[in-house]
Parts: C-alpha cells; sequence; structure tokens
C-alpha cells in the first residue's frame, strides 16, 4: 500500500492524506532548509487536527495558536497550569508532584504542574505570538527544552529537569538556567512546545559545534552537549562578555527568532 512520509515527523500517511496524522504537519509542502542547514518547522494550518494514543488534538488559530485537546478514555496530558485557556466541566484535573521544590522555585520553573484526565476537552496558549511545534517522541528518547517553552505533553512521557551552570542570557552569565528534560521509556509520546516567532532546527554531526543566543534556544535532543561560552569584547576602556550556549552534536537542536532571555537565578 502506498504511504506518503511527513517531512518533518517521518510518520507514515495515507496517499489521500492532507496534513500529517501524527503531527499535523502539511503534506503537500517540501522541507525549507536555509544553506547553513537550518530548516523551518511547519506552520501548522488553521484547524489541522492529528491524533496520539486514543486522543485527538486541533490547532486553532496561526498568530497565537490554541492546541485543543479531545482526551480519549484513558488518556492523560500534563502542562503548566497557567497555559490552561478552558476545559469541560467534567474533565478532572490532578496535580503532578515535579520534585525540585525551591530549586524549582529560584530558578524561574513552575512549581507545580497540572495533569487532565480523558475523557473530554481542554485547552492550551500562550500569551505570545509564534509557532506550535509538535515533536512525536519514539520509545527511548530524550529532549530537553528551555523553561516555559512547553504547552502540553502525554502522560506516556516522564518529566524531570536538568540544570546548565554559568549561563543566563547574552549579557549575564548568572548561575544558570533550568531546562525541562522529557523522556519516553516503553511507549512513544506527544511533545507540543510553543516557539516565539518562528522556529528553526538543525541536525548537528558528530563532534560538529554551533554558538547559540540563549534566548534564541528552544530545545534539543539530550545528546547533545550544551555549556556555556564566554566571548570577552573590549570596548575603548571596557571590558564586557558575551554568554552564547555552545551546541556539540550529534543531534538536533532547535531555536526560535523572538528572543526571550532567563532571568538569573543568582
Amino acid at each position: 500500500m502506498d504511504r506518503i512520509e511527513c517531512q518533518w515527523c517521518r510518520g507514515q500517511n495515507p496517499t489521500d492524506a492532507q496534513t500529517c496524522l501524527i503531527c499535523g504537519a502539511p503534506l503537500d509542502m517540501r522541507n525549507k532548509v536555509s544553506e547553513s542547514g537550518w530548516r523551518e518547522a511547519p506552520r501548522l494550518r488553521d484547524m489541522t487536527e492529528f491524533r496520539f494514543s486514543n486522543s485527538t488534538c486541533q490547532v486553532e488559530g496561526e498568530l497565537v495558536p490554541v492546541a485543543e485537546v479531545l482526551l480519549g478514555q484513558g488518556d492523560a496530558v500534563f502542562f503548566e497550569h497557567h497555559v490552561l485557556l478552558w476545559k469541560d466541566e467534567q474533565t478532572p484535573l490532578v496535580a503532578m508532584n515535579t520534585g525540585g521544590g525551591f530549586k524549582r522555585t529560584l530558578g524561574g520553573m513552575p512549581f507545580v504542574l497540572s495533569m487532565a484526565h480523558g475523557p473530554g476537552r481542554i485547552a492550551f496558549s500562550r500569551d505570545a505570538a509564534g509557532e506550535l511545534v509538535v515533536l512525536p517522541l519514539h520509545p527511548g528518547m530524550e529532549l530537553d527544552v528551555r523553561e516555559h517553552a512547553f504547552l502540553v505533553a502525554s502522560h506516556t512521557i516522564d518529566y524531570s529537569f536538568v540544570r546548565i551552570k554559568g549561563l543566563a542570557n547574552i549579557l549575564h552569565g548568572g548561575s544558570g538556567m533550568y531546562m525541562d528534560r522529557f523522556v519516553t521509556a516503553g511507549a512513544p509520546g506527544l511533545l507540543m512546545l510553543h516557539g516565539n516567532g518562528n522556529v528553526l532546527e538543525r541536525y548537528l554531526q558528530p563532534g560538529e559545534k554551533i554558538l547559540v543566543e540563549p534566548g534564541g534556544f528552544l530545545y534539543k535532543d539530550a545528546t547533545v552537549q550544551m555549556q556555556a561560552q564566554q566571548m570577552p569584547l573590549k570596548t575603548g576602556l571596557m571590558r564586557h562578555g558575551m554568554y552564547l550556549a555552545e551546541m556539540t552534536g550529534p543531534g538536533r537542536v532547535g531555536i526560535q527568532s523572538m528572543y526571550v532571555h532567563h532571568q538569573s537565578d543568582e
């Protein structure tokens, strides 16, 4: 049976499908890749639908996209509580135990994550213009995401967080920044992120390095090593330091074109 492969997630789709049933990417558009190797994340069309497990997600709007999820029986999703836009009255919510406590508060990360259980409808959005990035995670995958960028994740994904010491933003080294870490075990999962502005992705070969402005960093495979790199700048008698994120492959790196700077946890 003939199938159409999605250029974004490599999912297999029926030949009559217009958008990917796994991630929602348009199937009639080829990858747009710059000469340096950055490819554009697909801009999901208004009212696009895709599925995960027993549930369906529909994307509404394009400027500030909304992810409306119809949760099937036995399915659940988790999220930062302030991204909730609306929900059915009967859709139950519970608080997740994220661990980290005081460290999470110092790092500016949400102290509480919420989980919604099916059946029922629930919708999410963030207070910024940008793109909804859909990342299906196969079993055994690990992905690191900048704080306050993930919109919603399926319950089959394990959640934790990691800290990168010495990196806050381009002007201040600070004492570190935190990232959400999402890991799948024996079952696949679905992760949705909100990227400010436009989102670009690049695959780094083993040992390949690039320097990224920390405010533009969005996500990376856990196999990509990330550390602070200070570049001294001198103007007259003044000496300043520019702090960049050094990324070393192998793996994917995602960036957003609208910079958002982390707050130092000093």
